[in-house]
């Protein structure tokens, strides 16, 4: 068995044309080190990016009906980012079967995470030529099988809730939310405030801290789970 056919049987996926599987493994770096217009597999990876994106999208969409926009949009940038893709890639033994200029190769090319993830987007944009939609499909869930099991419903946690509500309203509205601190009690040394975030002329939410900005964060934190409860409501 060839390496090609071996790699495809790991692949799950038998090529009808395996001049696109080809083209899918040939680095951009080929052609610069021959210094002349070579194919190689950059307009795959763009055409890859776009299926895995719808793909993931609808299949999160599906599974995850409780989860807002923001979720939805976070739980895939989780799915796709460089370093999932490279593990992917070297799951699948992707690296030994790229084909390289020997500039890439001696720099560790084959290892490299951003080189991996365009080489499994390229791939998966052959997959889509060769086979259409269902195939690509059915090779992007059987891949991300295992990473759907890890994301939660809701994120376990939120780094930057003022960012986030503002990310949220601003979606429904050109209005920014403010802040508005309410009152500053105690001595100098334990001091306690309250701040309400306001939007489009409504309260929201209110929060406390022992400063001005903790009391702003949990005020958005308050807000951010009220409006998702009300989206699930």
């Amino acid at each position: 068995m060839s390496e090609l056919a071996a790699f495809q049987v790991r692949l799950g996926y038998l090529f009808r044309n395996e001049q696109l599987l080809c083209l899918a493994l040939t680095h951009p770096s080929l052609a610069h080190d021959q210094n002349k217009p070579l194919p190689h597999n950059q307009r795959l990876e763009f055409l890859g990016d776009a299926v895995l994106g719808v793909i993931l999208s609808r299949h999160l969409y599906e599974t995850l009906p409780g989860a807002d926009e923001g979720i939805l949009t976070k739980s895939r940038a989780k799915l796709v980012n460089a370093g999932a893709l490279a593990i992917h890639a070297r799951a699948l033994g992707l690296g030994p079967h790229l084909v390289l200029s020997r500039g890439e190769e001696n720099m560790g090319g084959r290892e490299r995470e951003s080189t991996l993830a365009d080489g499994f987007e390229a791939l998966l944009g052959a997959i889509f030529l060769d086979g259409g939609f269902e195939a690509a499909r059915e090779f992007v869930l059987c891949q991300f099988a295992g990473d759907f099991t890890t994301l939660p419903a809701e994120p376990a946690g939120i780094e930057n809730p003022k960012g986030e509500l503002q990310e949220l309203l601003q979606s429904r509205s050109p209005n920014a939310p403010h802040y508005q601190m309410l009152s500053a009690t105690g001595p100098d040394h334990d001091r306690q405030f309250e701040c309400a975030v306001m939007h489009d002329g409504a309260e929201l939410a209110r929060g406390h801290g022992k400063s001005k900005k903790a009391a702003e964060s949990e005020a958005a934190l308050a807000a951010l789970k009220k409006l998702r409860e009300e989206v699930k409501a």
